[in-house]
């Protein structure tokens, strides 16, 4: 499943693509799950609290989207758990940047950090090409489609 931005309402963005597609919260909280290892419908259930009913329809839909793939790993009886793609991979950051958020924001004090080698991991943006820090000097460049290179 491909979201058309031409077929959303309101400004035609990428914003909105994306939240089409992973805009509720267990659509993301599946993604957290899975990237935590939970593979299996029973412990991607539990790690959520999402209602039964509404935890299929998420898998279904994120397997369409292409964020998760199933894998069969039982064929009698068929049993298969859930992985993600490069797509699923590329939001990690997405809900790295949401924790620090609800780190700062929303929580009295921080249940989970993440660390790498023993250093705290946070969300940043860093420019592409001289590695440099953003902050709210970031220019916002809007594309137009005949401004748009080719991929």
């Amino acid at each position: 499943m491909t979201t058309r931005l031409d077929e959303l309402p309101g400004r035609r963005c990428s914003i909105a693509g994306a939240l089409d597609v992973v805009g509720d919260r267990w659509a993301l909280l599946v993604v957290r799950e899975v990237s935590l290892g939970a593979h299996r419908f029973s412990d991607i259930l539990r790690g959520t609290g999402a209602p039964r009913e509404r935890l299929t329809a998420r898998l279904h839909a994120l397997v369409d989207a292409g964020v998760l793939e199933r894998r069969q790993y039982s064929a009698n009886p068929p049993r298969s758990d859930y992985h993600l793609t490069r797509a699923g991979l590329d939001l990690l950051p997405v809900l790295q940047a949401l924790m620090q958020w609800g780190d700062r924001h929303v929580a009295d004090t921080p249940p989970v950090e993440l660390h790498h080698h023993g250093h705290r991991i946070t969300a940043s943006w860093v420019c592409d090409v001289c590695g440099e820090r953003m902050g709210r000097g970031v220019e916002r460049h809007v594309r137009h489609e005949h401004d748009a290179l080719p991929r």
